[in-house]
């Protein structure tokens, strides 16, 4: 009745089948002597079987017609798995007149029953495709790695089940409720209760944004590659958000693939804004700002001279250049990090003098670390997406250490946790949960009802305004002019790190990189929109070339002006 493509019959199921339908030959290729071994516990059942199958002959197993296969085929597939559950025969490629035929031989085919399957369509193509994720098959059921979440959940192993990302975050909203029959004692079928089909859900992307969002990526992450100095840039991502509500209205991550012919291709890696992470550098700067302000280390207004900072036996520690005096909106908006290492040894009870030892209280590095967490930097956002990681976090408490860390060049963080930072900032210190499912359709009350508040910072508004009166600065005179067209009222800030990477795939890191990041929101009157972007390992550090990529810019650029044209 049905095509079936018996190729896929392995030959110990096939030898298995000969031996059903030939039993009393089958003993006969056993010894008496081996029998009595078997009886002696000396061999056990599954040797015997083992010796069946090996001394079954190529001449014996040619009687059997293609016919014959396909049913050893099908014999295989009814025994597969626990005996009462249900067996898939055929759910790929099933024509209707299969399907007919079938159906209407059902009152004679005991113990088979047909049902209609259903396969994902994607609209949009590859567009936001990994972050929806994927389904088993009606074939392979629950996958093993699956199996005992699934179980413990009621679900039957031939069942089909979300995998991965949203797809599997969602699942007991989306799978719907199978029919529930009875099996009679001739093998029929009875119905006992009708299923229903699983749910629709809208997500807060906005497919437009998102889909311009990854033809700009692709194409600009490419053009960096093709810059001098990017021997280990590997790929860039970018997060846009609403910072009132934590909606994700797009995010993308590309990454690169060397071709056979030594040209590159892009491949997604979305999945890296929840479980990858960089040293993001001065983007960070806003909250050790906070910091200062919070432990009196730091006055509003505060003046200082920038200049190199020498602790003994280690290597001077400087900003880009020499930026002379500044107060605490222009350390912003030119990004020093001198400013911010005497705050640090403020915050540490530290005495500083020029090439002698440092000596800081330890605790300086919790209190970093609880006031970044407030903003989102180093804890897991929250995001309803399987498998976010939280950063990693570094053991060493040296005094130097501190003074990194105040900078951004301390804890690694993902570019998630770095974009619900800027939302926090421009949120007036109220940190909200990314999320991407926004309700069920057709249902408009369950709208934003994932809208979720975690935190405010413990800070007074005086010093958060200051924040963001600095991050104006970035974008008006500072590092990040020209990063947003100033009709937005952009406020934001840019970031640069060292970083290394393993060369050598030897698991120790050998090579110092640079690693560029950029935030900001708009505009900054009344925000409405947050934009991220990190690139890890933008150019090498190799003591020739200078040249440092302006893909931040040129994406920041773009993305902005794109999502403005959608949202004017």
């Amino acid at each position: 009745m049905i095509e079936l493509d018996s190729s896929r019959l392995n030959d110990y199921d096939f030898r298995s089948f000969w031996i059903k339908n030939h039993p009393d030959e089958a003993e006969a290729k056993i010894t008496d002597e081996e029998w009595q071994k078997l009886e002696e516990r000396k061999l056990t059942s599954d040797d015997i079987q083992k010796l069946e199958i090996e001394r079954i002959t190529e001449e014996e197993l040619a009687v059997y017609t293609d016919l014959d296969k396909k049913a050893a085929y099908i014999y295989t597939l009814m025994n597969t798995g626990y005996s009462y559950d249900e067996k898939v025969i055929k759910s790929e490629n099933v024509t209707d007149e299969e399907y007919a035929l079938v159906s209407e031989n059902i009152s004679d085919l005991k113990g088979v029953n047909t049902k209609l399957d259903w396969e994902r369509t994607y609209p949009y193509g590859d567009v936001f495709r990994s972050i929806l994720g994927n389904v088993s098959s009606s074939k392979s059921g629950i996958p093993e790695e699956y199996k005992d979440y699934y179980l413990e959940k009621g679900y039957s192993l031939d069942d089909r089940v979300g995998t991965s990302n949203l797809e599997f975050q969602y699942e007991d909203i989306l799978k719907g409720k199978k029919n529930k029959y009875q099996v009679m004692s001739d093998g029929s079928y009875k119905l006992l209760e009708e299923g229903e089909r699983g749910n629709d859900i809208v997500l807060t992307i906005d497919i437009e944004l998102q889909k311009a969002l990854e033809e700009i990526l692709t194409e600009e992450v490419l053009n960096a590659k093709k810059e001098a100095n990017t021997e280990y840039y590997n790929g860039s991502f970018v997060i846009i958000t609403n910072p009132k509500t934590g909606e994700i209205l797009a995010m993308a991550g590309k990454q690169l693939k060397q071709n056979d012919d030594g040209s590159y291709s892009v491949i997604d890696f979305t999945s890296g804004i929840t479980q990858s992470t960089a040293v993001m550098g001065s983007v960070v700067k806003g909250a050790s700002h906070i910091v200062g302000y919070n432990t009196g280390a730091l006055k509003i207004g505060e003046v200082r001279y920038d200049t190199c900072v020498k602790i003994a036996a280690t290597p001077e520690k400087c900003s880009w250049k020499r930026l002379g005096r500044l107060n605490d909106i222009s350390a912003l908006a030119y990004s020093s990090n001198t400013y911010q290492y005497y705050t640090a040894i403020k915050v540490g009870n530290g005495t500083y003098k020029y090439n002698k030892p440092l000596v800081i209280d330890t605790e300086a590095f919790n209190t970093y670390r609880n006031t970044f967490a407030e903003f989102g930097l180093g804890v897991k956002t929250g995001i309803d997406l399987p498998n976010e990681i939280t950063g990693l976090k570094g053991s060493n408490t040296t005094s130097g250490l501190l003074l990194d860390f105040s900078i951004g060049q301390y804890d690694n963080y993902t570019p998630i946790q770095v974009a619900q930072y800027i939302g926090t900032i421009a949120n007036e210190g109220t940190r909200m949960k990314p999320y991407l499912y926004k309700g069920l359709y057709n249902d408009v009350s369950s709208y934003d009802k994932n809208k979720t508040e975690l935190n405010k910072v413990n800070t007074e508004a005086k010093y958060l305004d200051r924040v963001q009166e600095g991050f104006q600065a970035v974008m008006d005179y500072g590092l990040g002019n020209g990063y947003i067209d100033a009709s937005y009222k952009p406020a934001g800030k840019t970031g640069t790190s060292q970083s290394f990477v393993d060369t050598n795939d030897d698991d120790k890191v050998d090579t110092e990189t640079i690693s560029t990041t950029f935030v900001a929101y708009a505009p900054y009157d009344d925000p409405k929109v947050t934009f991220t972007i990190v690139s890890p390992n933008i150019s090498h550090n190799n003591g020739r070339s200078t040249h440092q990529s302006s893909i931040n810019k040129r994406l920041a650029q773009r993305v902005s002006k794109k999502y403005f044209e959608i949202y004017p």
